[in-house]
């Protein structure tokens, strides 16, 4: 048997190959989908099936891309009006070699959520590993709030029967869920590699609740839905463009960056972001593209990337094309540096250590906390003003023209909420380097609220 998991960085993407006797299956495959052909070709087999664990929301589903390349077939959730591949029911079996696969239908994060069991009848016909998508993850389960509060109940209930469903399946099935911790999918998933349905049974903090107080936990359970999120259902029910390749992006002069109307992304990590920047460009450290592009950049204007030296193009664009990002301009040739090396005028954001923050406290600030509602919980700076950096743009009539200092966990997601400040006028903004983490390491206060 041939398995391997394939995690998409930024997003926490888990998709799947398995395979046996010439023979493969896809579950879950990202957009830039050659690493499934370098694969197959490295266990010398052909992908014949593609499996869609439910329409995903948080990134641009593969399978469309992937079939024509290979000619395999798509199969999805029957309760959902896709416009491609094939639609499944529970019960419904596939054989890839010696390996049976085997649909189960598992609604609650999505009415048309499937899970996939499989058996490695080579060595016996017993469930070996079980592909939970969104349902099931280690160390949490799916979110239920998709399709709005007022079916939050209806979801949370069917979750709970899913759920009982796969707990059934024996405590020595390993459990391959569609995230791993850092997803946006659901609210604390653990950091767990792998997993059982045993362990999960023992130790996954929602598996231990009646259906009564699950269903309570999931209606009280509060997650941030980033606007992008709409754009992938759309192009995940639909089928999105195809790509045949990654865009080509092309080196971008400084008159180009000049007389072009686009959203400018500088990459570069937030120190030097604040030491200096083409005015009105947004700062989102390249790590942090697959998590807070879908905030801040829209599907309209085109993209300009700037970076340090260029050197870390591919994996940029990989990041902004999985979800969705096509309209990809061209990058500064020769970074940051060609602009100021040209006499172009540049922004910088003031900078602040948690000590000079601790001194100026009683000055007359505005303090504005930038973190997920959670970390604000469970501890945050007196005075300060909770926004979550994501919602920014939106909220931005709530702050005040005056000095403003911006603080998160560790300085990375300041970066990007001093550039959005700045590009709407706010004229005196600070970062805090080290955020949070720094001002508990140094023994400062922590209000709770």
């Amino acid at each position: 048997m041939i398995f391997e998991k394939i995690v998409s960085e930024g997003l926490a993407h888990n998709s799947y190959l398995v395979g046996s006797a010439g023979k493969a299956a896809v579950v879950d495959p990202r957009r830039d989908c050659d690493i499934y052909l370098k694969k197959s070709q490295t266990h010398n087999v052909k992908i014949t099936h593609i499996f869609e664990t439910h329409r995903n929301e948080d990134y641009v589903i593969g399978s469309v891309e992937l079939s024509q390349m290979t000619g395999a077939e798509i199969y999805h959730g029957s309760h959902l009006d896709f416009t491609y591949g094939n639609p499944v029911k529970d019960g419904d079996t596939f054989t890839v070699g010696t390996l049976k696969l085997q649909i189960l239908e598992t609604p609650g994060h999505t009415d048309e959520s499937i899970s996939i069991t499989l058996n490695d009848t080579e060595v016996a016909d017993i469930v070996y590993m079980v592909f939970t998508g969104d349902a099931l993850f280690a160390g949490d389960v799916g979110r239920t709030d998709m399709y709005g509060k007022d079916e939050t109940v209806r979801l949370s209930e069917n979750l709970y029967e899913s759920l009982q469903k796969l707990l059934s399946l024996g405590d020595s099935v390993i459990v391959l869920p569609g995230h791993g911790a850092g997803s946006v999918c659901g609210a604390d998933l653990s950091e767990h590699e792998f997993t059982t349905i045993g362990y999960e049974k023992r130790t996954n903090p929602a598996l231990q609740k009646d259906k009564k107080a699950f269903v309570e936990y999931k209606v009280k359970e509060v997650l941030y839905m980033p606007p992008y999120f709409r754009k992938m259902e759309v192009y995940n029910k639909d089928g999105p463009p195809i790509l045949h390749r990654l865009p080509y992006v092309k080196p971008l002069t400084v008159k180009d960056v000049k007389n072009t109307r686009a959203q400018i992304v500088d990459v570069r990590n937030p120190p030097s972001f604040a030491g200096g920047h083409i005015p009105g460009s947004y700062s989102i450290w390249k790590e942090g593209l697959p998590l807070f592009a879908g905030w801040i950049l829209n599907y309209k204007d085109p993209i300009i990337i700037v970076d340090e030296n260029n050197l870390q193009l591919t994996e940029i664009v990989r990041y902004l094309i999985r979800i969705g990002y096509d309209n990809l301009l061209g990058y500064l040739a020769g970074g940051f540096s060609t602009w100021y090396k040209n006499a172009q005028p540049i922004d910088k954001v003031n900078t602040w250590s948690v000590h000079e923050f601790k001194e100026n406290l009683k000055e007359d600030i505005y303090i504005l906390d930038v973190r997920e509602y959670n970390h604000w919980k469970q501890g945050h700076i007196k005075g300060a003003h909770h926004i979550y950096v994501g919602e920014l743009p939106d909220h931005l009539d709530e702050i005040p023209q005056k000095p403003i200092v911006v603080y998160c966990d560790s300085g990375l997601k300041t970066s990007i909420a001093t550039s959005i400040l700045q590009m709407h006028g706010y004229n005196t903004v600070t970062n805090v380097l080290g955020g949070m983490m720094a001002w508990k390491t140094a023994g400062y206060p922590v209000e709770k609220q």
